[in-house]
């Protein structure tokens, strides 16, 4: 990999990185990487378009997923141009201002998706352990409410942790171990001093994506304890089936997210590529099975699909 010295390039240009060791077959690697944002973009778009074109479902449960899709498009198109052009032409510059804008929707889309999760985790509470009162409470109105909340929330949050980073300078090496921006390795280039920003970060990390864990955790505590009072083995197993989906999201977005918070708090002496693969798992994974997971187990996503696409094929 080549290196840049700060004495040639201005400290407010950044270069991307893209599979550390692998450069000379970055235009095979990107083969895997478009049919992943193919899937992504095309799976969270038939869920967004199934759901708002299907009466249906035009549900509680369905507004989350088709938030939640819509969180996943958001973050694949958010990485999707610096990505390509690493693996296509090799372009790896990118401003500062240009990077902290990729940042605002990379990390606002990220609280954002952990906040519809955790809407989703109460919309299943709400439907399991009082059932009788679900569509009272989770009235088209109240989802609306909800959905503002989220994104006044992602943004409040967001907005002054990217003010903080703004007043750093830059004296070190300018080149990321990302082919994207992101805060903690930005902040890392920093010649300033960045315990404020270290401190702050970590704050709003716990305040979104940690209060939120812990709260859905909560969630399917009294879940699973209103499940246990179920005299019916058949009912419990009808039950849960319902959760199965949610929980492989929860799954496979908080398990990447972690790691990788983990990696960049802890693993300075990792290899290069191990930041690299999480980096990249941790944006791709998410958006490419939420779609399918959630199109093999829930019965009326898969049955609209299939009812669109038979009467495309009439």
């Amino acid at each position: 990999m080549p290196s840049f010295n700060q004495s040639i390039f201005h400290p407010a240009v950044f270069f991307l990185t893209g599979i550390p060791g692998f450069e000379i077959y970055h235009a095979w690697l990107s083969i895997p990487f478009c049919c992943l944002y193919a899937i992504a973009i095309s799976g969270n778009g038939m869920i967004l378009f199934v759901i708002l074109t299907e009466s249906s479902l035009h549900e509680s449960m369905y507004y989350f997923l088709s938030m939640l899709s819509f969180m996943d498009l958001g973050l694949c198109l958010s990485t999707l141009v610096t990505v390509l052009c690493i693996f296509w032409f090799n372009a790896r510059g990118i401003s500062f201002d240009a990077c902290i804008g990729q940042m605002f929707f990379i990390h606002g889309f990220t609280f954002m998706e952990s906040s519809v999760l955790l809407a989703m985790a109460f919309d299943r509470f709400i439907a399991i352990c009082n059932p009788l009162r679900y569509a009272t409470i989770l009235t088209s109105s109240r989802i609306i409410k909800v959905g503002f909340a989220i994104v006044i929330r992602g943004t409040m949050a967001l907005v002054p942790l990217l003010l903080l980073l703004k007043r750093l300078s830059f004296c070190r090496s300018h080149v990321l171990h990302h082919s994207y921006c992101f805060h903690p390795d930005v902040m890392k280039l920093s010649c300033t001093d960045t315990k404020i920003n270290s401190a702050f970060g970590l704050a709003i990390v716990i305040f979104t994506a940690g209060t939120d864990s812990v709260l859905i955790l909560l969630s399917y505590v009294l879940i699973i304890h209103s499940v246990l009072s179920i005299a019916s083995p058949e009912e419990r197993k009808k039950v849960f089936g319902t959760c199965v989906s949610h929980i492989s999201a929860v799954a496979i977005f908080y398990i990447p997210m972690i790691s990788l918070s983990l990696v960049h708090r802890f693993g300075k002496h990792a290899p290069p590529l191990v930041h690299t693969l999480i980096g990249n798992v941790y944006l791709l994974i998410p958006p490419v099975m939420n779609p399918i997971i959630y199109s093999v187990k829930t019965k009326q996503i898969r049955k609209a699909m299939l009812k669109i696409f038979s009467l495309k094929l009439i």
